[in-house]
Formats: C-alpha cells, sequence, structure tokens
C-alpha cells in the first residue's frame, strides 16, 4: 500500500501543508517537502493532532447587534448597545462600522473565485496569472523537488502543490477555457432588460437505447432519420428546430447506446430543458437511470415521455413508480415532474408533449438573450465532408451568426462560407437557440468546443496559434517520456503491457465516444495509450504512426485510403467498424492477448526414495519405487523431505534395472538421479511435473 503524502493529508484535514510540515517538525518527524511520503502511524498521528483544525468554532451566542472587525483574524464581536470600553487588546473604531459587511452581503470574490490556468502553462505566465514573482514560484517548485526554468511548462500536480504552497485556489482547465472565462470575466454580462429577447428552448431527448427517442422526434419533424442509422441505434448527435404554436423549440436528439455516454453528457450541458423517454412496456433501465444523472447534473427541468402506450402490455403507472424512487415524483401524486403519455408511432399526444415542454420552459426558465451581442455559442457535432471540406454544427446561444462572419472554436478558425438548417436549406443568418451547419472553417472543430465570433482574420488567426502553443505544451506534459531505467524496473516490477491504438471516426463525436470507452477499460491489466484521434478517413501518416509505435488502427464508419491500404500491407492492423461496441469488444479481446498466456503446475508422478547407490558414471542414484503417476526423464522435478522442498531442478537419469528408460510408471522400481544434486537420503519424495501455458 503506497505511503500518503503530505499535501494528501492536508488536503484530507483541510489544513495547509505549511502547517503539516511545520508539525511533523515539532513531532521530531521533518520531511523535505509537500510531495513527501509519510508512515502510517505518522499519518494517523496527525490526524489525531490536526484532525480539528479546520473544524469551525461554534459562534457565541450573543443577543445584541454587535459589530465585528472585518480582518481575517479572529477577535471578539463587541455589543453596541452595550458599548463597553474595549480592552487593551481590542480596538473598536467607529469609523469602521459603515466598512462591516452586513447579513445578506455578497462574499468577496477574492475568497472563494478560483483562478484559472490553462494546462501545461509556463512558470513565467503562471506568476503572471497568480500575481506573485516569478523567483518565488520557482523557489517553491525547487523546494518540491520540481527542477524547471521559467519558460518550461508545468504538469498539472507541480500547478496544484505550488498552488497550494502559495495559499491560492487554482482551476487547471483546457486553455479555450481559460480564455472563455477571462473574456467573460472582462465583459459585462448584466445587459439591460430592454436588450434582451426571447429566444428557443434547447431541449435535449435522452433515455435508454431503443426507447424511442429518434422516433418521437421523428414524428415530430415528420421525417425518416431512424432508417439512415446503423442498426437503428442513433450514432451522432443530431440539432433540430421545429415549429410549434408559432414558436421554435430546438431539439438535440442524444444517441441512446451505452457507449456514447460522453455525448450525451455534452447534450445535456448545452440544453435548458430534458426530454427523458421511457418504454411503458420496458421500463426503467440501466441507461435512464444515466440519463437522469446527466439531466441532474446540469440542473436543467426534466419532463417524462413514456412512449409505446399503445403496446399491449404497457403500463405507465409502473413507470412512474420506478421514476419516483430516483427522485422524479409526477404532479399527479404530489411532485413537480411532468409526464405525458405518447406514442411515437400512433402520434399520440405529440402535441400535448409539446405544449408542456414550452409551458416548462416558460415558468422555470428564463428564455432570453441578446441577437446583437457578438455570436457566441457550442459546437454539437464536427464531421469532414468529401465535397464540403470541414463541417460543424453549431448551436448559437447569444447574438446572431451571420454569413461571412468570423469564427473561431478551440484551434480552428473560418469564415463562413454557407450555413444550412437541419433540412439542407441555405440560411443567411441564425440567432440565438439557433442549430445550423457552418461551413469554412480551416480545420476541423472539435465537438463540445466554445465558439465565437472575432473581429477579423487576423485576430482568429493569432488566437487559435496561441491556443494551439498551449495545448502542444500541455500535450507534452501529459505525456511523460520513459527512460531505459523505467521500462526496465516496470519488467522487473511485472510491469503491465501497452496497447498502443490510432483511433479514427467520421465524427468527432464518435472519437470522443470511443475514447472514453477505451479509458474506461481495466488498466491494471492493460494499460491502453491511444496515440492519435482525430475525424477523417485513414491516411498514410496515421499508417506511418503506427508503423512507427506498432499500434493498431481503429476505423469507425471511416475506411483506409488506397495509398495507406498498400502502406499497412502485412505489418499494420487496420480493423474498421460501423458499430461502436463491436469495435470496444474487439479492442478488449486484444488487449487481454497481449497480456500473453498464464502459466500453471500440471503434476505428472510421484516416486518414495527406498535405497541410495553409489554409480561410478552417474554418482549418487535414489532407488525408487513410482507410486502415483508417471516419472519421465528430462521432467522437471523437486525433491521434498518432511513436506519441505529441498531442491528443485530436473530428472538427469532413470534407469530400469541396467537399462536407462524413458518414463517409469507407478507400481514399478527404478533409479533416479538428480541434477546436480547428491544429498538425496532414504524417505525422501521425488515430484515430478511440467509447466504448461494456458490462454487467459
Amino acid at each position: 500500500m503506497a505511503r500518503p503524502r503530505v499535501n494528501e493529508i492536508a488536503r484530507e484535514l483541510g489544513v495547509s501543508s505549511k502547517e503539516v510540515l511545520r508539525h511533523l517538525e515539532e513531532i521530531g518527524q521533518p520531511v523535505k517537502s509537500h510531495s513527501s511520503a509519510v508512515d502510517e502511524d505518522v499519518a494517523a498521528r496527525l490526524r489525531t493532532d490536526l484532525g480539528g483544525v479546520s473544524a469551525p468554532e461554534p459562534e457565541p451566542q450573543i443577543p445584541a447587534r454587535t459589530v465585528a472587525e472585518p480582518d481575517s483574524t479572529p477577535r471578539e464581536a463587541v455589543s453596541v448597545e452595550a458599548e463597553p470600553q474595549p480592552e487593551p487588546h481590542e480596538v473598536v473604531a467607529v469609523e469602521h462600522v459603515q466598512d462591516i459587511p452586513q447579513k445578506g452581503a455578497a462574499p468577496e470574490p477574492e475568497a472563494t473565485s478560483a483562478v484559472a490556468v490553462h494546462r501545461g502553462i509556463t512558470v513565467q505566465d503562471f506568476a503572471a496569472r497568480v500575481a506573485r514573482s516569478a523567483a518565488e514560484v520557482q523557489r517553491e517548485l525547487i523546494g518540491l523537488g520540481e527542477m524547471v526554468t521559467l519558460t518550461q511548462p508545468m504538469s498539472d500536480e507541480a500547478i496544484e502543490l505550488v498552488s497550494e504552497a502559495l495559499g491560492i485556489i487554482v482551476s487547471v482547465v483546457d486553455p479555450a477555457v481559460e480564455e472563455t472565462l477571462l473574456e467573460e470575466s472582462g465583459e459585462d454580462e448584466a445587459e439591460d432588460d430592454g436588450e434582451l429577447e426571447p429566444r428557443p428552448p434547447v431541449v435535449t431527448v435522452m433515455g435508454h437505447v431503443d426507447h424511442g427517442k429518434t422516433s418521437i422526434l421523428d414524428a415530430i419533424r415528420r421525417t425518416n432519420v431512424v432508417a439512415g442509422e446503423a442498426g437503428g441505434i442513433t450514432q451522432h448527435i443530431g440539432a433540430y428546430q421545429v415549429r410549434v404554436n408559432d414558436r421554435d423549440v430546438t431539439f438535440i436528439d442524444t444517441p441512446g447506446h451505452e457507449a456514447f455516454t460522453a455525448m450525451r453528457a455534452r447534450g445535456a450541458q448545452v440544453t435548458d430543458l430534458a426530454v427523458l423517454v421511457v418504454a411503458a412496456d420496458d421500463g426503467v433501465m440501466p441507461q435512464t437511470v444515466e440519463a437522469i444523472d446527466h439531466a441532474r447534473a446540469a440542473r436543467v427541468p426534466v419532463v417524462v415521455a413514456v412512449n409505446k402506450i399503445d403496446r399491449p402490455d404497457a403500463d405507465p403507472t409502473r413507470v412512474r413508480q420506478q421514476l419516483s424512487d430516483h427522485g422524479l415524483l409526477p404532479e399527479e401524486w404530489g411532485g413537480e415532474t411532468i409526464y405525458v403519455d405518447v406514442s411515437a408511432k400512433e402520434r399520440t399526444n405529440l402535441d400535448t408533449l409539446l405544449e408542456m415542454i414550452l409551458l416548462t420552459s416558460d415558468v422555470q426558465l428564463d428564455m432570453r438573450a441578446n441577437p446583437h451581442a457578438p455570436a457566441r455559442g457550442n459546437v454539437i457535432e464536427a464531421n469532414l465532408d468529401k465535397g464540403r471540406g470541414p463541417v460543424a454544427t453549431v448551436l448559437v446561444k447569444r447574438g446572431e451568426l451571420r454569413r461571412g462572419d468570423i469564427v473561431l472554436a478551440g484551434i480552428s478558425w473560418g469564415k463562413i462560407r454557407a450555413m444550412l438548417d437541419e433540412r439542407g436549406r441555405n440560411v443567411k443568418s441564425a440567432g440565438p437557440g439557433t442549430p445550423v451547419q457552418v461551413l469554412g472553417w480551416q480545420s476541423l472543430p472539435e465537438a463540445g468546443d466554445e465558439f465565437r465570433a472575432a473581429d477579423d482574420e487576423r485576430e482568429a488567426r493569432a488566437v487559435t496559434s496561441e491556443r494551439e502553443q498551449h495545448r502542444r505544451a500541455a500535450d507534452l506534459v501529459a505525456q511523460k517520456q520513459v527512460s531505459l531505467q523505467d521500462l526496465l524496473r516496470a519488467t522487473q516490477d511485472g510491469g503491465i503491457p501497452e496497447l498502443n491504438l490510432v483511433l479514427k471516426a467520421d465524427t468527432q463525436g464518435s472519437v470522443e465516444a470511443l475514447d472514453g470507452q477505451l479509458s474506461g477499460m481495466d488498466q491494471s491489466l492493460v494499460k491502453v495509450n491511444i496515440l492519435r484521434k482525430g475525424a477523417g478517413a485513414i491516411t498514410e501518416n496515421d499508417v506511418a504512426l503506427a508503423q512507427a509505435s506498432g499500434a493498431t488502427v481503429i476505423g469507425f464508419n471511416v475506411v483506409p485510403t488506397s495509398q495507406a491500404r498498400a502502406l499497412a500491407e502485412g505489418e499494420v492492423d487496420i480493423r474498421t467498424y460501423r458499430v461502436i461496441y463491436q469495435a470496444v469488444q474487439d479492442i478488449q479481446d486484444a488487449a487481454r492477448g497481449l497480456l500473453g498466456p498464464e502459466t500453471r503446475e500440471v503434476p505428472m508422478g510421484q516416486a518414495e526414495v527406498r535405497a541410495t547407490f553409489r554409480v561410478p558414471r552417474y554418482g549418487l542414484v535414489a532407488g525408487c519405487m513410482v507410486i502415483e503417476g508417471t516419472i519421465r526423464r528430462n521432467a522437471r522435478a523437486r525433491l521434498v523431505r518432511d513436506g519441505t522442498v529441498v531442491y528443485e531442478s530436473r530428472i538427469g537419469s532413470l534407469r530400469r534395472f541396467k537399462d536407462d528408460a524413458r518414463e517409469v510408471a507407478a507400481g514399478f522400481e527404478c533409479g533416479i538421479g538428480i541434477d546436480g544434486y547428491q544429498d538425496v537420503k532414504e524417505g525422501d519424495m521425488i515430484q515430478a511435473f511440467e509447466i504448461q501455458e494456458v490462454a487467459r
């Protein structure tokens, strides 16, 4: 069991690492730095001594109105009505009364907000972000055992340790996320009510596979989306807008298969309201519970659509009972969740479902946005189209996106050449709450990235270039180089074999889902290394990378080019799939194959030593009786005396009378000579066995 570190104990107890280090010196157990490990008995003493440090002391009950010093050091509260004379150690100034924070006042942002820094930030940039000198940050890093220069990127652990040592709350985020947070903190988000206009609600359809999510959307939109999906399972996120009572509603259809949990979670993060689809004849299933968790984590209202009520075995009451156990109590039972019994096949109660969606959004949500602000939103999906290049489905959150605008998302930017709605029709602009397909990207953005409109191409190029440099620095920190000594140590300790993979898929969402599934595999047996992942066909570069690293290329809904196939002939294993869970299953089987066969000892026979003889050519020979099994020449054998293994080697000689024998069965006498051992005694047992390899 690994010994706990000082910073881990400090985090557990809710105190600073410096306080733990100081206490270790007081009890005679000094250590070098915050990352030093301590023994379990020392850790137990620290928990006992410092366990109550972080617990807040109860405030004294004072009936009169009190005035407390706003200083960080705790002082006694002084009653204003009694107006006692202050003690020598107390100072109460009348002019401080107006500066005292009143009850209900907003807390100071500096005390609670965390400083966002991007992953792989350099020491110099980190010092500037936290308003400290670079020498101070470097000095703390050296104290932690990290020898870094001012321009060298910092690992996530180093950022956490040095921020804790400096007494600063830091949040490590993606480079693009850091920039977004900085922009939002620098601009005034409190807009006048006159600038806000109603926008369509964004609704996410969630639920278990084959419960009818896409069928309900299909019935609403009167189109057939299911026919184009492999196996009837939605493979990608699609965003669609429909007209309901002269109002627009935006729907996001999330895949139902469990492999797309990450994509479904992303859908819940951009939505205003979630529609949970449950089949009346099937009830609550595991992915139904997952969908509830995603909606609850996103803090969005939930409307339950009980589908397939036209089935003979439908039981909507049972669905309500099961969902009530998960906190979704129906309105008719005194709860707050709206339930609508529908049938996508018969188009029953779909109008009621849409009315309940609009009613819930009007009552519980503020569906307004500023259409005149700079455009901002999220990338829902992105893919490479053979004739149109990089195409991204985006959802506008605020502002108006127009054809010809310069947009940037993550490390990608572009000038909008065309915008298409869900039916493939050209549109000139898209307001808040509207999903559109955007053409004109210079490179493929990643699903989930936030996009925004830029002033000109120069700004877009500069921002994306800086983000790319930050991301490259973060990748360098994440990819720890392994030396020959590390490999040797891992082999001696029974190291874990590695499976290198190159993932390619038709869309970024599929790549993300594959990556999430592989990351969830059992890493204690096989370590899966994803060397490259991206959207598009399998190219020569992918095959070259796989050749250099001994990797397997996995393609989902894509095929290799002719040049890539020729380059991979006989050297690289390329596997293509149409359904994602088949790819994950095959990769798991391949990973288990890397473990190699298990070795198992199989007993062959046992002989008892009855007498010993000295033979000139053979040395000491044991006269034995085979009591079970078979004794075979050159077999592995061990000599057992009084239940203890004395020696282990091979059977060097085996004779029956004066003749050499290949094997001797039970019930026969023989002479046995053990290679390299002459101290055989009467009563010893010679056990012959073999080692067999068995597939895992």
